[in-house]
This record gives C-alpha cells, structure tokens and sequence, in this order.
C-alpha cells in the first residue's frame, strides 16, 4: 500500500463494512449521542479540550464539507475520558463561510461536549453516519497516537457524521480508543462494588 493511500480512509455507509469486532461496532452504531452513552458507563465523565484553532482540513473531510480541497477551517480536538481513561479522540472542523449564527456556541464550548449543543438544538440536522477502519499514517491516527502516547500500532475504528444548522456544515469524527470496550453501564458499575 502506497503512504499517501494511508493518509485517506476509505468511509463507508455501514458500520459492517469496516469489519470491527461486534462490541466495537456496538459502540460505532450507538444511536443519538455518544456522549450520553458514555455518561451513563462512568461514575467521571470529561471532556478534555486538546485544541480549538484554524487548521487545514484533511482530504477526506474537504468532500464531506463541500469543499473543492482541503482549505483552511476552525478545527477542535478533545479526547472523551470516562474514570479517568481517554476512550474516544474527537475531531471536528468547521468551514471558515460558517458564520457565528450558524453554529453559535462552537466557539465558546471550552470543555463542554459539542454533543450536548448538536442533540438538543431544533435548528440541528443530523446527517448520515459514516464508518472507516483507521491504520498507522493516517493524520488522525497520528494525532491519537500524540493525545494518548500510544506508542504500538492499532488499528483504529471511527465514525464521522456531517450535521447542518441554517447555512453551516460541521462535521464531528469520533475516534474509538480500545479501551472503550472495558466501559460497562454505571449501574452495573455500582451493584459490583
């Protein structure tokens, strides 16, 4: 396999297709929002910002936001960590068209979950779910392996999904880390202890 075929994931309309384990696909088809679910399987939940800043956005995400190639966008990065333990790496960008009445909160979420604005706003549209199998010499694999410190090679699973509000684009891609299927529901959590 060439290295520039490794910086583009091939996406893919079913979760199926990337042939994930059946508890990782599971967490990949979690309906509405993830950050709900990952709530509900932790005593801590955080959101830790990594960045939010103009960056370039990937090849494979130009298309998906209507751009003609990559160009500059508002770019944010966190990891989603339940007890403590990074479990899903979060990254969404934003078109520069976008205007502040299209996604009004985007710039002042600090350490909020962009899911809790996206799934409780009526003016939200939430597009097709999307799913790909992410290996070494992808950027975003790259930049998991930078958050977390993750030295070995693991194959990655994620989801990305484009979501409208008025005239902007947002796309949010969630990045799987392996140790979100140690995660069980709190409640199970509470009745072993």
């Amino acid at each position: 396999m060439r290295a520039g075929s490794l910086r583009l994931a091939a996406w893919r309309p079913h979760a199926r297709a990337v042939r994930a384990p059946w508890k990782m696909e599971d967490w990949l088809t979690t309906p509405g929002s993830l950050t709900a679910r990952l709530v509900a399987h932790s005593a801590r939940f955080r959101v830790r910002r990594l960045h939010q800043q103009v960056g370039l956005c990937l090849a494979d995400e130009a298309r998906a936001i209507g751009l003609p190639r990559p160009e500059r966008v508002w770019e944010r990065e966190v990891l989603l960590e339940c007890d403590g333990r990074p479990v899903v790496f979060g990254h969404t960008v934003v078109p520069m068209r976008c205007s502040a009445s299209d996604w009004p909160l985007f710039s002042a979420l600090g350490e909020r979950s962009l899911g809790t604005t996206l799934f409780y706003d009526p003016l939200v549209r939430r597009g097709q779910l999307e799913f790909a199998r992410l290996r070494a010499g992808h950027p975003l694999v790259e930049r998991v392996r930078a958050a977390t410190g993750e030295s070995k090679e693991t194959v990655y699973y994620a989801r990305r999904c484009v979501y409208r509000r008025r005239q902007g684009l947002l796309l949010v891609t969630e990045v799987f880390l392996p140790e979100v299927l140690d995660l069980a529901p709190s409640a199970t959590l509470k009745n072993t202890k």
